[in-house]
């Protein structure tokens, strides 16, 4: 008995070592594509933005609808902007810096990105302004973040990458109509 047990212990370990090294060996660590690159460099600021706009909605917003879902927009971007941080580390690629404030002249051209007038315009709002203005700004920042992301699942080679951006289209999607539907109501 205790010699099948240890016959199996070491096959199962040279199986396991032979694994490793091949995977070593070969350099089979998972691929990613200068697409990847782009999506987490590009997604990272995009969602600092709205993070900084769902943070705003607390104090502001008069909605609990709005502040629900600003609330989970911080919860389901903050996490993801730390995967990517992740990835671009272990790919050697350079990370996006922390928006400074209201300072988002350097991402203005990005799809969906606010400007610093509007997000001016926003930090001021309160009541019922505040909603209209956040959801409605939000459902332009989640088209422009679905954008991105779309084009990350046909172009993507990093399996990681491209089943969060499958998310992103997921939950982004639901989101803006959700948006749209508290638009109507108001």
């Amino acid at each position: 008995m205790r010699t099948t047990r240890r016959i199996a212990v070491s096959v199962s370990a040279v199986f396991t070592l032979a694994a490793c090294g091949s995977d070593a060996d070969s350099g089979s660590a998972p691929s990613h594509n200068a697409q990847d690159v782009s999506f987490a460099q590009g997604m990272i600021p995009h969602h600092q933005q709205a993070v900084e706009m769902a943070e705003l909605a607390s104090g502001r917003a008069s909605s609990a609808e709005v502040k629900d879902l600003a609330g989970r927009i911080e919860k389901a971007q903050g996490p993801e902007i730390t995967t990517m941080t992740g990835w671009l580390k272990s790919w050697d690629e350079k990370v996006p810096g922390a928006m400074s404030g209201m300072n988002h002249s350097a991402h203005s051209g990005m799809a969906g990105m606010m400007d610093d007038a509007d997000m001016g315009k926003l930090e001021k709002a309160t009541g019922g302004e505040f909603d209209t203005m956040f959801l409605t700004m939000m459902v332009e920042h989640h088209e422009g973040a679905v954008k991105m992301a779309t084009t990350e699942k046909a172009k993507g080679e990093y399996k990681d990458a491209t089943a969060m951006a499958g998310d992103i289209v997921t939950a982004q999607n639901a989101e803006i109509a959700e948006m749209k539907k508290l638009l109507d109501a108001e």
